[in-house]
């Protein structure tokens, strides 16, 4: 399970690296507006912060092997809450880096609950 808990960290950073960097203005999309509502924040913000979220959770993994059940989990949950936004981009149609056609979106919610299932299998897996 180590291999697994690797991958899914340098996936974790990787992406979260892309929200800091060159996918920051395009991701924007993704982000519904009634989360900026609920939140008190921008778009931009919200980017922001899950891009750092991403990488601490990334970082944690390789970092603290011995919490990865409370990593694990904790990846599950973000990968749960982030999926409204994934959601709002495939219903309102607009691209975002990676994500430029109606098909890829779609297929990019099909992965969401196997990511939540990686980072259970993560976190619920003995290390090897």
């Amino acid at each position: 399970m180590r291999v697994l808990r690797w991958l899914l960290a340098a996936l974790l950073v990787a992406a979260g690296v892309s929200h800091l960097t060159w996918g920051r203005r395009g991701y924007r999309i993704v982000v519904p507006d009634w989360a900026t509502r609920l939140l008190h924040t921008d778009k931009d913000a919200i980017v922001v912060g899950s891009g750092a979220v991403e990488i601490m959770l990334g970082a944690g993994l390789v970092a603290l092997p011995r919490e990865r059940v409370r990593l694990g989990a904790a990846v599950a949950a973000f990968f749960v809450a982030v999926f409204p936004g994934n959601v709002h981009q495939w219903q309102t149609g607009r691209s975002a880096p990676l994500l430029d056609t109606d098909t890829r979106r779609f297929v990019r919610l099909l992965l969401q609950p196997l990511l939540v299932v990686w980072a259970l299998a993560v976190a619920l897996s003995p290390e090897r």
